[in-house]
């Protein structure tokens, strides 16, 4: 019997049963369990992957990963032997796993033996492998942001519905106790009715114009390009050749918006967590920022965004405040951050700078949450949270939905600070209220072969 068939009918066996997965070690089941492991594909072995995916989940038992995809055949190399050396050294064998390699990721989804993915690749390759990976049965590991632009962050949540899978989004941040912490007290009224809401977030710093260069014979440069324009080929606007430093494409526009949803989904999604917008948006948004005026680095800079919900709350964005959230009420404060938390070496935030969970009166920290009060959802670890779910079928902490909704604040952020004035939003239908300009940039022109709008669905 086959693992997923094995899971539908054990889910089946016990409906109406509350069930709590933990993963556990591969000596309760046995070698030979249906759920003793989840054959895993890494999609892009980079920086965050090496550091943080790859390394987070290689040390549970019940995943085992066999498979490494990249567009640059060093990485992907150098992601099979991470991979190999890890379970060699965690064995005592030369020779625990023959790790696959696949050039072109749409092979290794056609593998049957591969149960999940977890796809680290550069942000404009992030919504087109997860609906390939959704359509093929797979079961996904997301990083954030979830997409470039609003409309092809809707298609894929719609498709991972309809097809079934987990997917976890990346925002670990909801892993984090003092995160979730926060939320509770907040929903719960320990700061009394919230109205304000500050949330710390750097911009990027501009760059000179870098020389072209051939493109390395070991990477598939069309292929990295995507559904982006053609350009000459930069390294310092792709990644690093020699090491896993932080890559260049974070800061031009074609692959990513910069600041604003490289860490603004973290913080947009954990501000959501405490004012119970989750499934949600503003209603309006705008927003000043500074662009560079020369140089190939063009993401934004300096900046300040205002949201107005529909429950009252207004939330400012700057770099301006301290890196975090702070939730302000009006019996009081609560300010959460990562403290000396870094995802990577190169997070742009200095260790231990501020205290990790903080109030306006101590006695707020120390709030018990009551029986019948709101408990929000516990993770310790999020990629093990993934694998809990993929085992119980249950949603994980940071489901598809939830990651789009957070991701489109960052979207229409950045759409606002290209267009003055107020943006009225509308969250039910995704469009901004008669304002043409900003909704044609709801979407973005797709290069073919590539990109969201040519995946069969």
């Amino acid at each position: 019997m086959k693992r997923r068939e094995f899971l539908k009918n054990a889910t089946s066996a016990t409906a109406g049963a509350m069930v709590i997965p933990t993963i556990v070690p591969s000596s309760v089941f046995g070698k030979n369990a249906p759920s003793n492991k989840i054959n895993i594909g890494q999609i892009g072995c980079g920086r965050i992957a090496r550091a943080h995916d790859m390394a987070e989940t290689l040390k549970y038992d019940v995943a085992r990963m066999v498979a490494v995809s990249d567009v640059d055949s060093k990485r992907m190399e150098d992601g099979k032997k991470l991979t190999e050396d890890y379970y060699n050294k965690k064995t005592g064998s030369n020779n625990a796993v023959d790790v696959k390699m696949y050039s072109d990721y749409k092979e290794m989804l056609l593998n049957k033996d591969i149960d999940a993915v977890i796809i680290s690749t550069p942000d404009h390759w992030h919504a087109q492998p997860a609906m390939e990976a959704a359509l093929a049965g797979k079961d996904i590991y997301l990083q954030k942001p979830n997409s470039l632009t609003v409309e092809e962050g809707r298609l894929m949540s719609d498709v991972v519905h309809r097809q079934g899978v987990i997917l976890q989004v990346g925002t670990q941040q909801r892993s984090s106790a003092q995160f979730r912490r926060a939320a509770e007290l907040v929903r719960n009224g320990r700061i009394g009715k919230v109205h304000t809401v500050k949330i710390g977030l750097p911009g990027d710093p501009s760059g000179p114009v870098f020389q072209s260069s051939p493109v390395p014979p070991n990477l598939n440069f069309d292929m990295w390009l995507g559904p982006t324009p053609e350009i000459e080929y930069k390294e310092k606007l792709v990644h690093p050749q020699d090491d896993y430093s932080r890559p260049g494409w974070l800061r031009h526009e074609n692959y990513g918006a910069g600041m604003i949803t490289g860490w603004g989904q973290h913080h947009y999604d954990s501000a959501a967590w405490g004012m119970d917008t989750e499934y949600t948006g503003p209603i309006s948004v705008e927003a000043v920022a500074q662009f560079p005026k020369f140089g190939d680095w063009n993401v934004h800079g300096d900046f300040m965004v205002k949201h107005e919900y529909a429950n009252g709350i207004t939330v400012y964005t700057s770099g301006g405040f301290p890196n975090g959230i702070r939730y302000e009420g009006t019996d009081g404060w609560i300010f959460v951050t990562r403290g000396a938390y870094r995802a990577t070496e190169s997070d742009p935030i200095p260790e231990g700078s501020t205290k990790a969970l903080d109030a306006s009166d101590p006695e707020i920290l120390k709030s018990k949450i009551g029986e019948n009060e709101i408990h929000l959802y516990v993770s310790e670890e999020q990629h093990g949270n993934w694998l809990d779910c993929i085992q119980s079928r249950k949603q994980p902490i940071s489901p598809v939905e939830i990651g789009h909704r957070a991701c489109s604040v960052c979207l229409i952020s950045h759409i606002a600070m290209k267009v003055p004035g107020i943006l009225r939003w509308d969250p039910k239908t995704e469009k901004f209220v008669n304002n043409d300009l900003a909704n044609s940039m709801l979407s973005r022109p797709q290069r073919y072969p590539y990109g969201t709008d040519y995946v069969r669905r």
